[in-house]
Parts: structure tokens; C-alpha cells; sequence
């Protein structure tokens, strides 16, 4: 039975923190997120202390670029060192993401093995079929009982997945139901933990900041894609922590605020309880946001006159370095010209310790003109067809469909 605190008695469970779209050496207009970084990943080694969690699954999307620099690699082996140093039993696991180089994933695999990390890139075949072994590894409590078992599957690219007659949302299917499949006849019916790099219709994403992936065509995919004896799915790709159809179909969600549109985000990790019969317990443990996010104002806009009383109310610190200066989005309004706004706005906010990332401006709307009615015999015959044509088909006509319809004129 679970305990007060909604978790089940960690003695009786395989207990996972699962996180995802670290995103490490992403920038936000130039400006360096590694002091960002830095600190929410020590807050998250040190949840993984603090609740004894008997694995770290890392859903995708551990990088931000495919070339990823030095000193984001750096971080990443830094942050996976104090991991197993907080956690010596736990198995650690990363997939890769749209966003990662899945080679490089793997290429250390060597080093991680030493230091029991899995690092999964792409999905691995042997003889045409899918490799369960090479995905699959037990999960283990303090005292060495398997609890549960990972099957650590990537972002599906388009070589990674079957050929089926019924497009791409069929071939992931295919492959996740090819892969737990197999899973299965390794391990029997013993609680079973997937990961996944997908956009799970029904979820909502973050406008401007979540890169659109289209897995074998498709944007979205089904969340009944996911067999019901999974017990839990480890989900990454969308920023915002959330469930999908059911509790144990989830996204972590990111770590900080990668736009302006995650400002209002509860960001941290997901703290996962699974016990023998695959009941599942999850709770959301948020990460403190190590730099602040602003957005002038807070609702609607100001005007430039309005704008440095407004930044001269905020609570902002002079003496803090500069990679701790708050985030700041603007919304201007504009009632007429906006030549030089830029050059006001700079010589407004140079004078508060912030970093500008965002500008929108906002204009009066003009009340729409009310459309001049045409009568029909000012109308070429030509025209009504063509827009009779796209409304009912909804694609314009093409040459040999206005031959047609010149040569039912003539005869008309």
C-alpha cells in the first residue's frame, strides 16, 4: 500500500527517477545555459540520493545539438560520475533523442559499461529481427533482487523501424510491439519498464521550443501503441511534465524553461514506485529554477515609456554574476512607428541586471473592412469554378478539369 506521501514502502519496490530533455548546450539567444544546467542537474543527484532510487532513466534528447561541444560532453560524464557516486546499486541508463547524436551515444560504451551505465543510440537487429538482449537489463534493489526490467528503446529514426503497408504510425507499432515481444519471452511477466522518444497524441507541447519530429511520417502517435502490461513508460520529446491516457504513460519533462513559452512549467523529474505486480506510483519532484524567467509584465503589454518603472520594480539583484541575471521576455506595445525601438529598449534594459532573450510587439488592430460585394456577373465563369472546385475538393483544379469545363461553356 502506498504511504502518506503517495509512494509505495521503498523496502518492497524498484523505485526509478525518470527525466529526459536535458538538452545540454542549448543556448537562448546567444547566452550560455551551463550554470542553468550545472545546477539543476546537482539538484537532481541529489533527489536521487534523498529517495534512494534504484535507477536513473534519461529519456532522450541529452543533448541539444548533434555536434554537442566539449565542455555539454563534459557535464554530461560529470553528472553521470556523481550519479553512481550517489547511487552505487543504480542502474543508469540514456537514450538518445531526436536531438542527439546517437553514435556518439554509444561510442563510450566501453566506459560506461565499467561504470554500469547503458547508453542506447539506435535500435539494435540481429538476423532481421530485433535484439531484445541489447535493450533489455534487470533492475535492481539495494540488495541485489531484480525488481524490474528496462527496455531502453531511442528515438525511432526511419531506418530503425519495419516496412508495413500501413504507414509510419503501423511501423512504430510494429517495432514496439516487436520489441516488448521479445522482451517478454526474456524475461516472462515480470514488471517491465519501456522508454520512448515520440510526441503521444493527446499531449500537449510547447509552442516554439520542441522541435517537430515526424517518426515514419507521422507527428503524433497513439498511446495505445503501449501494451497494458507495461508497467511504466518513460517518456521524452515534450517539455511539460504530464501524463498521457493514463498515469503510467508519462513525460517527465525538461529541466529548465528552454523558451519563453515554459515560463509557467513545474519543471523537475518524475519519481517512479513499481512493485512486484507491476503497481505503479508515480510523483512529480520539482527542480528549484536555478535562474528566474520574467516576463514584462507579467499579462499584456507595456508601452517604452512604461517599461523602466516596470523593470526598476522587479526584485533584481546588482551583485549577482552575470550567468545568474534573470531571463527576461518583453511585451511592447507600439501604437505607431517603430523606428528605432530597438535602440530605446537596449538603452532602457543596459541599466538592470537582466538578460534580454525575447521582444514581441503589439499593435492596435485595425478594424477589418467589411468586403465589397461583387455581383455574379462581374465573376468570370473561369473563377466561381475554381473556387467551387477547391471548396468541394479541397485542391485546385488543374488544366486538363478547365479544358473540360471551357468546352461545357461552348456547348452551354
Amino acid at each position: 500500500m502506498p504511504t502518506p506521501d503517495g509512494l509505495l514502502p521503498t523496502a518492497e519496490v524498484i523505485r526509478l527517477l525518470h527525466t529526459a530533455d536535458w538538452h545540454l548546450g542549448a543556448t537562448l539567444q546567444g547566452w550560455s545555459r551551463e550554470a542553468e544546467h550545472r545546477d539543476a542537474l546537482a539538484q537532481l543527484v541529489a533527489i536521487a540520493r534523498e529517495r534512494a532510487v534504484d535507477a536513473v532513466i534519461v529519456a532522450g534528447d541529452v543533448f541539444d545539438s548533434l555536434n554537442p561541444s566539449a565542455d555539454a560532453q563534459r557535464l554530461l560524464y560529470d553528472t553521470l560520475r556523481d550519479l553512481r557516486v550517489a547511487c552505487p546499486h543504480a542502474r543508469i541508463a540514456l537514450v538518445a533523442g531526436n536531438h542527439d547524436p546517437a553514435a556518439r551515444l554509444e561510442a563510450p560504451r566501453a566506459l560506461f559499461e565499467m561504470a554500469d551505465v547503458v547508453s542506447i543510440g539506435a535500435f539494435a537487429r540481429r538476423d532481421g529481427a530485433f535484439d531484445a538482449r541489447a535493450h533489455l537489463s534487470p533492475i535492481r534493489d539495494a540488495s541485489g533482487r531484480i525488481g524490474a526490467h528496462l527496455l531502453a528503446l531511442p528515438y525511432p529514426r526511419a531506418v530503425d523501424l519495419p516496412v508495413t503497408s500501413g504507414g509510419g504510425a503501423s511501423a512504430v507499432r510494429e517495432a514496439y510491439r516487436e520489441a516488448v515481444e521479445s522482451a517478454r519471452r526474456e524475461i516472462g511477466a515480470a514488471p517491465l519498464i519501456v522508454t520512448g522518444h515520440l510526441h503521444v497524441a493527446g499531449a500537449l507541447e510547447s509552442e516554439g521550443s520542441e522541435r517537430r519530429i515526424l517518426v515514419g511520417g507521422e507527428h503524433a502517435l497513439p498511446s495505445d501503441m503501449f501494451s497494458p502490461d507495461i508497467a511504466y513508460v518513460a517518456l521524452g520529446h515534450l517539455h511539460r511534465p504530464q501524463s498521457v491516457d493514463r498515469e503510467t504513460i508519462r513525460y517527465s519533462g525538461s529541466l529548465i524553461p528552454m523558451s519563453k513559452t515554459e515560463i509557467g512549467y513545474a519543471h523537475g523529474v518524475s519519481i517512479v514506485d513499481v512493485d512486484d505486480s507491476g503497481a505503479v506510483v508515480v510523483q512529480h519532484a520539482p527542480i528549484i529554477r536555478p535562474v528566474r524567467h520574467l516576463r514584462a509584465p507579467a499579462t499584456g503589454a507595456l508601452s517604452v515609456i512604461e517599461l523602466e518603472t516596470a523593470l526598476g520594480a522587479l526584485d533584481l539583484d546588482a551583485s549577482a554574476p552575470m550567468d545568474a541575471w534573470p531571463f527576461a521576455h518583453l511585451a511592447i506595445r507600439v501604437d505607431g512607428p517603430a523606428v528605432g525601438l530597438k535602440a530605446e529598449l537596449d538603452a532602457i534594459c543596459e541599466k538592470f541586471p537582466l538578460r534580454v532573450v525575447s521582444t514581441s510587439v503589439e499593435r492596435p488592430q485595425a478594424p477589418a473592412a467589411a468586403p465589397t460585394p461583387l455581383r455574379l456577373a462581374e465573376r468570370k465563369p473561369t473563377e466561381l469554378f475554381r473556387e467551387a472546385f477547391e471548396q468541394a475538393h479541397g485542391v485546385a483544379p488543374t488544366d486538363n478539369h478547365f479544358d473540360f469545363f471551357e468546352r461545357l461553356l461552348q456547348e452551354a
